[in-house]
């Protein structure tokens, strides 16, 4: 979908004064309330659904980034719009750092896979050196507006040059971590992903004769694990691995998570999801 078309001018708001992530949301949801995309809705049950969307996990994506998204029922179209906080507000982003800016999506329940295109193209938008610096240079609630336009047309139709890329590994025994980097992925815009079930060689050593005694401890759940293949733009592998780490901890100190990168010198075709 066009994120243009989405877009609503009049939503977009400069400078809100509150400073925490429940009066932030708050006004962003009377903000939503008050748009023709939502009327007649109240903005208690906005601000209701965004606090159940952030309770699964921040919006924060870092760098002073968020992007408070939720689907709500018989909401019939898509709305985006802009929020930005001068101070910034304590928003509990991945990266610790306040977050100054708002890229906020509200969307029908039941479009699921729209919804996740829409928040892959604002991100793919968001990887713009020039876009934080101009809304953050913003002066007027128009000049927020349009300076995020601007960006959204060089994204939507600029030559993007050839890149190179990694596949990226990411071998999880923690259950916990999976659908975190999941939506990482998502609002990184990595278009697509593929998981493989697997396991640790602990399930297949109990077939050993001298290892016969651990055969209850080496078929524990533990013992299985997920791997999630990815394409990743070389030069920002170390930003996503830095973002992976955002959320397992340090992998050179814990257990249970790795990843590592291959190069790839031969590609066709495309691990998109939708």
């Amino acid at each position: 979908m066009d994120l243009i078309s989405i877009l609503d001018r009049n939503a977009c708001v400069l400078n809100i004064p509150e400073r925490d992530k429940q009066g932030a949301l708050k006004r962003i949801a009377g903000i939503a309330a008050g748009t023709g995309a939502l009327e007649g809705f109240d903005a208690q049950l906005i601000y209701d659904k965004l606090i159940e969307r952030e309770n699964q996990g921040s919006t924060g994506i870092g760098n002073g980034i968020a992007i408070p998204h939720t689907r709500l029922p018989g909401m019939k179209r898509f709305l985006l719009f802009i929020v930005t906080s001068e101070r910034g507000v304590d928003f509990s982003a991945i990266d610790r750092k306040r977050v100054r800016m708002f890229f906020v999506l509200l969307g029908p329940e039941e479009q699921v896979n729209e919804h996740l295109k829409i928040l892959a193209a604002i991100s793919h938008v968001l990887t713009s050196s020039n876009v934080k610096r101009e809304i953050q240079g913003a002066i007027t609630s128009t000049a927020l507006y349009e300076a995020f336009l601007r960006n959204v047309r060089i994204a939507e139709s600029g030559t993007t040059p050839e890149q190179n890329f990694k596949a990226l590994f990411v071998i999880l025994y923690v259950d916990d971590f999976f659908y975190d980097i999941l939506e990482f992925f998502i609002q990184e815009g990595i278009e697509g992903a593929t998981v493989l079930e697997s396991s640790g060689m602990g399930q297949y050593i109990s077939n050993i004769p001298l290892f016969a005694s651990f055969i209850g401890f080496m078929n524990e759940d533990k013992n299985r694990s997920r791997t999630i293949v990815a394409m990743i733009p070389e030069d920002r592998l170390q930003e996503i691995a830095a973002g992976i780490e955002e959320i397992t901890g340090n992998l050179d100190k814990k257990e249970g998570a790795m990843m590592f990168a291959v190069d790839v010198c031969f590609a066709k075709g495309t691990m998109k999801m939708m």
